[in-house]
């Protein structure tokens, strides 16, 4: 297969299932953004000493796959024969799961804190970010076209999962997190 098909050169792409949209169109924004929260999740793994968190990265990153491939298929009927799965309550489930686990390891928050400590815990918080913003263009997408409600509940506890990922490499690398104080603190 080639890297390169010269399709893109107008400023068009493919849409799985067949169509073809502009690559500015809100469901190439949400799939790319997902694209992107994935890369910053590799970047994340990359940078972790944890050997339990790089699994659950590589997990996620699968998901993430078959979640962007949902959000560049609009047809139902065409994702059906072509057994895209999307996500399932099940994956916001084992988020949620991993966040409690992950938690108990680590001091109630007080206060907001800066992002940052470990280069791992940094990647996290960029991941964090991209994650936030990739469900803002899923969100937008769901106001023109439904989306299925799980893939807005999948994006928006995973942000919560790379917060607390983020906050754990700090506290395994004995990296203290930095609370806000307050303007100017």
């Amino acid at each position: 297969m080639k890297i390169y098909t010269r399709r893109g050169d107008r400023g068009e792409t493919d849409l799985l299932g067949g169509g073809r949209v502009g690559k500015d169109d809100r469901r190439v924004e949400a799939y790319g953004e997902v694209d992107e929260l994935n890369a910053c999740l590799g970047a994340a793994a990359a940078a972790s000493p944890q050997p339990d968190l790089r699994d659950l990265v590589r997990r996620i990153q699968a998901t993430l796959f078959s979640l962007g491939a949902y959000l560049a298929s609009p047809d139902d009927a065409r994702r059906e024969r072509a057994a895209i799965p999307g996500v399932c309550e099940g994956d916001v489930e084992e988020l949620e799961k991993r966040i409690d686990a992950l938690e108990s390891e680590l001091e109630p928050l007080r206060r907001f804190i800066l992002p940052g400590g470990s280069a791992a815990a940094a990647a996290f918080h960029v991941a964090r970010t991209v994650c936030r913003r990739a469900e803002r263009r899923a969100v937008e997408l769901h106001r023109a076209e439904p989306l299925s409600p799980v893939a807005l509940r999948y994006l928006n506890r995973l942000s919560d999962l790379l917060f607390v990922l983020a906050r754990v490499e700090n506290r395994r690398a004995g990296v203290p997190d930095i609370e806000w104080e307050g303007r100017g603190a």
